[in-house]
């Protein structure tokens, strides 16, 4: 099984809940965050990847028809040029938004975080923001960088700039399904993110005690 949508959007633009929304509409399962961090070998693989040890991407995403969110997005160049029938969705939101968003969530995780080697810190921290994650205008720089070069690497038949907050419709005219019935996903607001973390770590232990 190939990808055949590829997230090339920073986290905390509505990833989760496009995830959901592209499992909805056939493109699942979809990988994001939350697929590897309840996994030692995901981890292990992800936090390889970040030393510039890159995988086997068909290994890497074998069973997922679609990825958003990190760790996935960091990689758009290599992932889109070995798939090259998938389409690419960049989500985005106003900037000063999104960095408010990740100020509560994200980058709080990562500024508290004591270990070097998590993927959060080896990817997200390091190769994503330099390690400068006290330095908001360098992590909007960082943010708008990302976007610029999405959009010049992909024509419109292959790129899709996914606004927060959109709905069904633009999603669903580029990859060619029919809207569906349901409302268009919402949810990982910063509750229910720092639940969902509880929930994986929870996971991940009860996989490294067996």
């Amino acid at each position: 099984m190939a990808l055949e949508v590829i997230g090339a959007g920073f986290g905390r633009n509505g990833t989760e809940s496009l995830k959901r929304a592209l499992e909805m509409l056939g493109f699942g399962p979809c990988y994001h965050m939350y697929e590897v961090l309840p996994y030692p070998d995901r981890v292990d693989l992800w936090r390889e990847a970040a030393r510039g040890n890159l995988p086997d991407w068909d290994e890497a995403f074998a069973g997922f028809r679609a990825t958003v969110d990190w760790p996935g997005a960091f990689f758009w160049r290599e992932l889109s040029a070995h798939f090259p029938k998938a389409k690419i969705v960049l989500s985005v939101r106003n900037p000063e938004d999104w960095y408010a968003s990740m100020e509560t969530t994200i980058l709080k995780v990562l500024r508290e975080s004591t270990n070097p080697d998590t993927v959060g810190s080896a990817l997200v921290a390091r190769r994503v923001f330099g390690n400068r994650l006290e330095d908001k205008e360098h992590i909007l720089s960082a943010y708008a960088r990302n976007t610029r070069q999405v959009q010049a690497a992909f024509g419109p038949d292959r790129l899709l700039t996914y606004e927060l907050g959109a709905g069904w419709e633009p999603l669903c005219v580029f990859l060619d399904r029919a809207v569906p019935d349901e409302p268009y996903p919402s949810g990982n607001r910063a509750e229910a993110f720092y639940s969902k973390l509880g929930d994986i770590a929870d996971q991940r232990a009860t996989r490294e005690g067996a």
